[in-house]
């Protein structure tokens, strides 16, 4: 068994590392209020989140990510281009289903983690070379996606605003998102929902759920999605290639999705500006439907580094999110990347090595 002191001593080298580049060492606190933090983390960590009722704060949440509270922290003091860096516990409950795995995930672990927050194109290139380089010594798979392209296909979808929005909502979820698009891509039958005296009962408003019994209503007279389109997005969806095979791939679906051709481009550019930075993309895995396996605040690049052992999670992972930075400035915005790595994991790699 690894100690914590091995696993401090890595996530120290990291630190440095990142402080190296440029980062200044933040702190966020270990107990968080949870109102607005858990909706901006996806459904996923926010049932495996620890979260508690405090008698003067309401409901807290222990640390399960470090992004979004460095978000909330640099945007209260302004939009400016920085750098951060840290290094702390995380915590997340584990659901190891009816079979324990030989290396169960942790409930509280370390993480060191870099974001950039700068209008700087190149932002995403440095940051995954920063991390390809760190992690070279201990032979991981790096894969990259893109959640733009994605995005960007599924806004051009010939559908009502409510569809899209629904698609858009659940692209995070693989199953629900294709039993959503083979639902909109059939005729809809209508449904008998009879008018109640009841009193409006649940976690929705009484408006939010009348506009969604009026979506419902209407679906009848929505025309179903073309067979076409359901075919690119399954097509996009399957790319899974070295990077340049996957972009050769990428440029071949575009006369069918045009709307995705500007992500293509960026993506593009950023495998050169890797290139640049003396990573081969040839070495890159590129999968479309990555970034659907990530954070639901990542709206751009995403990546993760991998080990051999199919128990564990990514030793490292990251992304870019603009949007979210959006959402939390109270009408500031600046592009934003960023990344984290599990010295444990590592430390657990030097150990066996």
């Amino acid at each position: 068994m690894v100690s914590k002191a091995a696993k401090q001593e890595i996530g120290q080298r990291l630190l440095s590392a990142f402080r190296e580049a440029g980062a200044a060492e933040v702190a966020p606190d270990i107990l968080l209020n949870a109102a607005t933090l858990l909706d901006l983390y996806g459904e996923d960590i926010r049932a495996r989140a620890y979260v508690t009722t405090d008698p003067v704060r309401g409901e807290v949440v222990l640390r399960p990510d470090f992004t979004v509270p460095v978000v909330q922290m640099h945007m209260q003091d302004g939009a400016e281009p920085a750098r951060y860096c840290y290094l702390g516990e995380i915590f997340r409950k584990q659901d190891h289903g009816d079979t324990r795995p030989d290396t169960p995930r942790d409930n509280e672990y370390l993480q060191a983690g870099f974001e950039i927050f700068a209008r700087d194109e190149e932002a995403d290139a440095e940051i995954f070379a920063l991390f390809h380089n760190l992690l070279a010594p201990y032979g991981l798979r790096a894969s990259m996606g893109d959640m733009d392209i994605l995005l960007d296909a599924i806004r051009a979808l010939p559908v009502s605003d409510a569809r899209r929005a629904a698609l858009l909502h659940h692209v995070w979820r693989p199953i629900r998102f294709s039993r959503l698009l083979a639902r909109f891509s059939a005729p809809a039958s209508p449904r008998d929902l009879p008018d109640s005296d009841a009193p409006w009962t649940g976690l929705r408003t009484g408006s939010e759920m009348e506009t969604r019994i009026a979506t419902l209503n209407a679906e009848p007279q929505e025309p179903p999605l073309p067979a076409e389109w359901s075919d690119r997005l399954t097509r996009l969806f399957a790319i899974d290639a070295p990077a340049p095979d996957a972009l050769a791939q990428l440029r071949g679906i575009t006369d069918e999705l045009p709307a995705i051709a500007e992500a293509v481009d960026r993506l593009a550019r950023r495998l050169d500006q890797i290139a640049a930075r003396g990573v081969d993309p040839a070495s890159i895995r590129f999968a479309a439907s990555h970034g659907r396996e990530t954070m639901e605040y990542y709206d751009g690049m995403t990546f993760t580094f991998e080990a051999q052992n199919p128990d564990w999670p990514p030793v490292a992972s990251g992304g870019r999110y603009d949007a979210l930075t959006a959402q939390l400035g109270q009408g500031r915005a600046i592009p934003a990347v960023g990344g984290i790595i599990r010295p444990g994991l590592l430390a657990v790699m030097e150990a066996t090595c």
